[in-house]
């Protein structure tokens, strides 16, 4: 099992990667949207481009630059409480997981409420160092789980994958 150590190591720091945000297999990757109900607020997210594409920065690693973009379409302000990102080995082993609440994302410095009908977008360049053979079969399900302005719950989630 000491074999295995390297290899967790890697898949989380490719979790990192999808988070900050963010980040095929048998999961469909996507734009995503939660479930709108009259009267509630529902977001829609996506990561662009999705597969995020690795580009190297010298050595073992890695520039991952994405785009998240967190759209409300229910029609009511949403507000972010938590961001959550589990990875997943080969589409079903599950090999990490991170989650922020609504501090940790707002000490970054990005917003924490969507208004009605409108649209938050983070642009992300993490640089993380990777084992070059993880890349294949590695997925990332980024959710996000908030509020809407009349006390309801909202969720959606989308999957990513990367590639060099």
């Amino acid at each position: 099992m000491a074999f295995m150590k390297p290899v967790i190591r890697s898949f989380a720091t490719v979790a990192a990667v999808a988070l900050l945000a963010s980040c095929g297999s048998s999961r469909s990757a996507g734009t995503m949207t939660s479930a709108s109900l009259a009267g509630r607020g529902a977001i829609s997210i996506t990561v662009i481009p999705n597969p995020i594409v690795a580009r190297p920065a010298g050595g073992d690693s890695y520039d991952f630059p994405f785009e998240l973009s967190a759209r409300e379409t229910g029609g009511r302000d949403v507000r972010i409480g938590r961001v959550t990102l589990d990875i997943y080995a080969f589409g079903a082993i599950h090999v990490y997981s991170e989650s922020y609440d609504s501090a940790k994302i707002a000490a970054l410095g990005y917003p924490m409420s969507i208004a009605a009908g409108s649209e938050a977008h983070y642009r992300l360049t993490p640089r993380k160092r990777v084992d070059e053979r993880f890349f294949a079969g590695v997925s990332g399900e980024l959710r996000i789980d908030g509020t809407d302005a009349g006390g309801n719950p909202v969720t959606a989630s989308t999957t990513v994958t990367v590639t060099r």
